[in-house]
């Protein structure tokens, strides 16, 4: 237990004797929450929030963090990396956090690691799939899901094996995450022998693609994949839809798991048999089953990364109770070296900080405005 702890017990302790009452008092651990609190990808900011802070009532009443309790802190980064390095600096200078649960656009995780890493601070990210988060040779960086260049493979693989497409339009957001998961499944189409008919790329905030759309259109392009979020997913499949390409195919990826894909592309109607790339849904397993329920009678839907930002904060106190230790690189060492039971099963990490096991697998959108898992192709 910290010096924290005894500094803080002993000096209420003694205010309590003299005045003449008892008390306990007992420290707390700090760990943060990063990603877009605010913003246009806010609704993953909420998941991030809502997984975390269940986890952490959870472990608090199950004894906390070598006995001290977990306090959550919240730093919205809205998805803008210079806003994400503010935060890291805050989170580690002012608020001296000793793990992160976060962020959530590989393009603000990246830099943000780098304050992290100096800090001796330990980050799990529920949602960066990017390579390089975990290729630059920190000890102290974890993923709770799968990278691009494993994402990109299934992506790739379903398009040709099962959409059987021929003509195949890939187009990304420009991001850190969007261009590297667009890249990574044009490079398993072309490893399949179908090279994409087009690679183009837009800007992040724009909502008009019809130059985009005639560009597609005249490629005679069947599947449309676009690797991004949510904001310009939406917009996008609507006017390609609009523009009378109601056959196409659309296909995107992890960054579109939230209800808001049907709000940004206006419809219910819009979405209906749009495919996506995600996890294997955690709310199916067992492990998550109490959980879930739980969150279900407060009148929330777990759905996205929320149980990924639950099983990360179990990780986060399992390697600092594993290593009895509040120092990040002893938790980081001992996570390396053994097992963590957590709401998505149980999770394992290699050197790098990449899970030894993934498990991503095709989604589909229904005329209902909601998605569902499609059974795994062998």
């Amino acid at each position: 237990m910290s010096q924290t702890f005894y500094k803080k017990g002993f000096l209420a302790l003694a205010v309590a004797a003299a005045l003449g009452v008892s008390a306990f008092v007992q420290a707390d651990v700090k760990i943060g929450v990063a990603g877009p609190m605010t913003g246009a990808n806010a609704s993953f900011g909420e998941q991030y929030m809502k997984g975390a802070q269940a986890a952490a009532d959870a472990i608090n009443k199950a004894g906390g963090i070598n006995g001290e309790q977990i306090k959550l802190v919240a730093g919205d980064d809205a998805c803008e990396p210079k806003q994400a390095v503010a935060v890291a600096n805050r989170l580690v200078d002012q608020d001296k956090v000793i793990g992160v649960v976060g962020h959530f656009c590989s393009s603000n995780t990246i830099p943000a690691s780098e304050v992290y890493n100096d800090a001796g601070v330990i980050a799990i990210t529920p949602g960066s799939t990017n390579p390089q988060v975990t290729e630059r040779g920190m000890s102290a960086m974890f993923r709770m899901c799968g990278r691009d260049d494993q994402q990109g493979i299934v992506a790739g693989d379903y398009i040709v094996d099962v959409l059987k497409g021929k003509k195949i339009a890939v187009i990304n957001d420009k991001d850190t995450y969007g261009k590297g998961l667009a890249d990574a499944t044009a490079a398993q189409l072309t490893k399949r022998g179908v090279k994409p008919v087009l690679e183009e790329g837009l800007t992040r905030g724009e909502k008009d693609f019809s130059a985009l759309v005639t560009k597609i259109r005249s490629t005679g392009a069947d599947v449309v994949y676009f690797g991004g979020l949510h904001p310009e997913a939406g917009p996008l499949v609507r006017q390609l839809r609009e523009a009378g390409l109601k056959d196409v195919k659309f296909m995107s990826d992890d960054g579109v798991v939230t209800d808001e894909l049907v709000t940004t592309a206006g419809g219910k109607q819009y979405v209906d048999g749009v495919y996506m790339t995600f996890g294997a849904d955690p709310r199916l397993l067992p492990e998550s089953k109490a959980v879930v329920e739980e969150f279900r009678k407060a009148g929330y839907e777990p759905e996205g990364y929320t149980l990924y930002a639950y099983a990360s904060l179990q990780a986060l106190a399992a390697g600092f109770n594993g290593a009895k230790s509040d120092k990040g690189e002893d938790a980081a060492k001992w996570l390396k070296a053994n097992p963590v039971k957590t709401v998505m099963g149980e999770k394992t990490w290699d050197a790098k900080g990449d899970l030894k096991v993934s498990d991503y697998v095709v989604y589909q959108w229904d005329k209902e405005g909601k998605y569902h898992q499609l059974e795994k192709q062998k």
